[in-house]
Order: C-alpha cells, then sequence, then structure tokens
C-alpha cells in the first residue's frame, strides 16, 4: 500500500468547516487504499495572534518562551483534525513534536530538525491508526520546545515522509505551482511537473506555495511531493508532481517567474579589493542573522578597490547598514529602497545563453531599469523599482510563451 503524508497548512484547517473538509480528503484517500499520515498546521491567524500576545510581553521570535506559546497552535489543530476524522470513522490520534520525539538544534524560532523517531508511528500505523502529527515544532536534545520558522510545517512533513518512506502531499489554497502569480498574471497556467531544483529556486525567489527549507529536504531525500488544494473536492485538485528532473518529460526553458517585493540594495563603494573585506562583511550579515541575496563585485575605478553590492529584504535594511557601518569604519556605504525583485526560472537555462539577452530587451522595451542582476544555473534575478514588478511579471511571462503552458 501507498504511503502518503498529507499536510494541511493553516487556510485548509482555518474553521471548523474547514477542518471537516480537509479530513474528509484523508478519509477519501484512505479509502483508496492509502496509508496515510497527517501534518497540521496552526490554524491561519493563530501564530500571528500567539506572537502578538508575545510582544505585550516584549517578547517575540527568538525568544524560548515564544516558542512554547507558538507550539501550541498546532497542539489546538491536530487535535481537532484527529477528532475530525473520528467523526468520519476513521481511528485517528494526535501527537506532538515531543512524542515522537522530533528533534531539533539551532536557535528559538528558527530549529532545524536533526532527527525523527517515527517508531510509535509506525506502531500505530500497522494498528490501522491516522497520526495527526503538529508540524512546526520539536525539541532539543535537552527537551526544551523548538519551533521551525514560518512555513516549518512543510519541512515537518517532508521530514515525515522521508522518515516513513512515503509521498508528501501539500494542500493548499491553490490548485498545484503555476508559472506565476494568477493575481498578477491571469493567463498564468499550472505546471503537471516541475523539478526540486526549480521549485526550490521559485520558493526561493519569492513563490510562497512551498517552503524552501522542505524543497531542500525533500530533494536532498528523494522524498516525491504534490501541491494540492484542499478547497476542491476529492479528486478535482489536479495539482503539480515535485519530482527528480529525470521524471519531467519535456524540459521548458523557463518553468515560472517570481518576484519579491520590499527589496534594498546596499553598496559598499571603493572597497578594498582585499578578500577579507568581503569575507568580514557577509561573515557580519550572517552572524546577525541578516539574509543577502544578489551579490555583486566590479572593478572600481581606483587601484586596488572594488564595489560590492548584494541585496536584502527591506526589513533588514537599517539593522544591516547599521552593522557595517559601525564594524567597517572608513567605507563608504550606500542603499537604495523602493526595489522588488523579478525572476526567471527553468532547467533548460543551463543550456541557453540567450536568455539573459532576452530578458534585458523585454525589460528595456518596457521601460525597466535593472539595478542589480544575479544568475545560477536555472535561474536570473534582476533588481527593479518596486513600481515596475507587476509590467515585469507580465512582459517576462509572455515573452518565454508561458502562457502557453
Amino acid at each position: 500500500m501507498t504511503r502518503v503524508v498529507a499536510k494541511f497548512g493553516g487556510t485548509s484547517v482555518g474553521s471548523v468547516e474547514r477542518i471537516r473538509h480537509s479530513a474528509g480528503l484523508v478519509a477519501d484517500a484512505a479509502a483508496r487504499g492509502e496509508t496515510m499520515a497527517v501534518v497540521v498546521s496552526a490554524m491561519a491567524g493563530e501564530t500571528d495572534r500567539i506572537l502578538g500576545l508575545a510582544g505585550e510581553f516584549g517578547a517575540g521570535l527568538g525568544d524560548a518562551e515564544t516558542d512554547v506559546a507558538l507550539a501550541a497552535g498546532e497542539q489546538v489543530s491536530s487535535a481537532l483534525m484527529a477528532l475530525a476524522l473520528r467523526e468520519l470513522g476513521l481511528n485517528a490520534r494526535s501527537f506532538l513534536g515531543w512524542q515522537l520525539p522530533v528533534i531539533t538544534d539551532g536557535p528559538p524560532g528558527a530549529a532545524r530538525i536533526a532527527g525523527m523517531d517515527v517508531s510509535v508511528l509506525e506502531t500505530v500505523l500497522e494498528q490501522g491508526i491516522v497520526p495527526v502529527l503538529a508540524g512546526f515544532q520539536g525539541i532539543t536534545g535537552e527537551g526544551d520546545v523548538r519551533t521551525l520558522g514560518r512555513g516549518g510545517t512543510d519541512l515537518s512533513a517532508a521530514a515525515l515522509a522521508a522518515a516513513l518512506g512515503a509521498r508528501c502531499d501539500i494542500y493548499t489554497d491553490v490548485d498545484g505551482v503555476y508559472t506565476t502569480d494568477p493575481r498578477i498574471e491571469p493567463g498564468a497556467g499550472r505546471l503537471e511537473a516541475i523539478s526540486h531544483d526549480e521549485m526550490l529556486e521559485l520558493a526561493a525567489q519569492g513563490a510562497k506555495v512551498l517552503q524552501t527549507r522542505s524543497v531542500e529536504f525533500a530533494k536532498a531525500r528523494g522524498v516525491p511531493m504534490r501541491v494540492l488544494s484542499s478547497f476542491l473536492a476529492a479528486g478535482e485538485s489536479r495539482g503539480t508532481d515535485v519530482v527528480k528532473e529525470t521524471g519531467i518529460a519535456e524540459r521548458r526553458i523557463v518553468s515560472g517567474v517570481a518576484y519579491a517585493r520590499d527589496q534594498a540594495r546596499i553598496a559598499l563603494l571603493g572597497a578594498s579589493s582585499r578578500s577579507d573585506l568581503a569575507a568580514r562583511t557577509f561573515a557580519l550579515l550572517a552572524d546577525a542573522e541578516i539574509g543577502v541575496d544578489m551579490i555583486v563585485q566590479a572593478q572600481a575605478r581606483t587601484p586596488g578597490t572594488v564595489n560590492i553590492e548584494f541585496s536584502v529584504a527591506h526589513r533588514d535594511l537599517d539593522r544591516a547598514q547599521a552593522l557595517l557601518e559601525g564594524e567597517l569604519p572608513g567605507v563608504d556605504i550606500s542603499s537604495e529602497t523602493g526595489l522588488a525583485k523579478v525572476s526567471i526560472v527553468g532547467a533548460g537555462l543551463r543550456q541557453r545563453a540567450d536568455v539573459a539577452r532576452s530578458l534585458f530587451a523585454v525589460l528595456g522595451d518596457h521601460g525597466i531599469s535593472v539595478r542589480v542582476l544575479a544568475t545560477s544555473e536555472i535561474k536570473i534575478s534582476a533588481l527593479i523599482e518596486n513600481d515596475a514588478v507587476e509590467r515585469a511579471v507580465r512582459a517576462l511571462h509572455a515573452a518565454y510563451g508561458l502562457d502557453q503552458v
């Protein structure tokens, strides 16, 4: 029998009605002969509500007591899902992270899964019980509660699927992975299948369908994933398969266009070309847990100096700039806000050097200037003005024929 781990996000368990509907999807899969395990998020809005309460006492993400409070959101929804499954005649039982246990390392609010003991789940599955795991949480080796960061329930589900040798079905509020955001481009099409690498890049560049770390984990452990809608009846959601690249029959040049608003650019002008300065810059930012993207280094006019530019999320700009100005005296540091990142992603980019030329041409034709450009084997990202992001998405989507998918 096929084993399936079904993950339901906050909107899928956001009310009693939504929980009942999601439970019905699990019951239908079980009736088809699939062996089911379930992972759930907190009910929609609950995590933000709890964070607000913690904030009343001056605590926030990164505080160990905040983690204890946040873990309660998934505890509630796991128990309610188990009750809904019982209502449908299934034998179900909820489990919290400490009961397996799910072992984590790393700081509060952004822990990583270090290990997972599923022996208790193997036993209940053999007994015909549907286990419902509270996602997003685990414990340290010392038994302290930790949470996995935003979207961490996806990671919980991917890890559980790997441990159980199961497929991982991610139920969300969209019917699969689309070539871009349908709210911006109504002609966006649903992809039948996408590789782990392409999905990872789309997630990293702003697509919000799957959490980045869950895709990384699934790729590393060879876990097949599907993205499905929990808002459709059983059998109606066609979904998207996230698989090894070899499992995709036809390689597309570009698979999707992603975007991320509210970006900022930091420039270190005329900095020493010694590699230790760049290393120190990014070590400082890493130690402060400030994410950095789109790094570009170019020779400056003065011999022995370079210009280093990179992007950060706007929310991190003030902290990053203050840190660098304090630790790098004498370096000319400037910044620019009001920016967005638009990216094209596709496995076919590996063989097509002309794709970047087309990107510049398309953006130029629409009067959109590029501040910074960064590339990888399967991704090209451009930093542009925030106000131009929707025009850029629509123009690139059409230029690469994604409206034909």
